[in-house]
């Protein structure tokens, strides 16, 4: 079977890194002798009536095989599924790894290490009856200062630490109506982390990320890069995280814990690749075509 694939990226997101990705994973399945169109997702619309579903435009005959799908379009993800289409990553992956709350209640379960984390209870609205007993026994169980999440974001811009009661309460203040979390703040990684990009069962690549002057390591907040060589206890654990959201891959930042511990602090499901080859020279891209010509055999 001659495989035919699309990656597809969101149309609404500002710079060229969202097709710059597409781009890179198109020209590694050319190696490989498959082809794949790319898409933003502004041009594939579901459409659904009584008796059919379907994409505008698009005949079914005209679907591939299989897309690598590096959006968070839910919805679309999910129509594409039921035409049919296999998807690198799934819609539910996509969807576990993009709800930091969900994918660390599915950590815990399975066991892995992640940092202490209490959900904040649902808000439907803004309010002022906030009250400091609401979050008087978090306090108690994580310490300040303590992290802040939301569970939706990306580029760790939703990321906070506070360090003492009232700037939390002026945080979750900000927050009303959104979901969120609060975590133990891991000392021992102030301002570094390493991100391993894993596919399949192997870790391709790994990197130490740096900042001198912020609590988050995060390239794009500044911080540097360097080729990291993960120990057999963190790439099992990035492994082991991958699966627990049910990705083909991903890339998962841990954490510096006490004594060598690594510890999970999220698993990126749509993890661009550009970092990473910049790094280490190793062109993840490579690894997950040949993952999915595997898969789709």
């Amino acid at each position: 079977m001659n495989l035919h694939g699309w990656v597809i990226y969101n149309g609404y997101l500002e710079g060229n890194k969202f097709l710059d990705f597409a781009e890179t994973i198109q020209q590694a399945a050319a190696e490989q002798h498959i082809s794949i169109d790319i898409y933003r997702n502004d041009e594939l619309l579901s459409v659904m009536e009584t008796d059919s579903i379907g994409l505008l435009h698009i005949k079914q005959a005209e679907l591939p095989h299989f897309a690598v799908f590096a959006d968070k379009d839910i919805y679309l993800a999910r129509q594409l599924e039921w035409l049919g289409v296999r998807l690198f990553n799934s819609a539910e992956a996509i969807a576990r790894s993009d709800d930091k709350i969900a994918s660390y209640q599915r950590f815990a379960v399975n066991g892995l290490s992640i940092p202490k984390t209490i959900a904040a209870p649902k808000a439907f609205h803004r309010t002022t009856d906030i009250s400091a007993t609401d979050y008087k026994a978090a306090i108690e169980q994580l310490g300040l200062p303590m992290i802040v999440k939301e569970a939706f974001g990306s580029f760790g811009e939703q990321v906070h630490m506070v360090s003492t009661e009232a700037e939390l309460f002026a945080k979750i203040h900000d927050m009303q109506g959104k979901p969120f979390m609060l975590q133990e703040f891991v000392a021992s990684s102030y301002g570094k982390d390493m991100r391993l990009h894993v596919v399949g069962d192997h870790v391709a690549a790994a990197m130490k990320r740096q900042a001198f002057n912020h609590f988050r390591a995060n390239v794009t907040a500044g911080g540097t890069m360097q080729p990291y060589h993960p120990s057999e206890n963190e790439q099992q654990l990035a492994i082991a995280a991958t699966k627990a959201i049910g990705a083909d891959f991903a890339g998962v930042d841990l954490l510096f814990g006490e004594q060598d511990r690594p510890i999970i602090c999220e698993v990126n499901s749509n993890a661009h690749i550009r970092s990473m080859y910049d790094c280490t020279g190793i062109n993840i891209a490579d690894f997950m075509i040949d993952d999915i010509r595997k898969k789709m055999k």
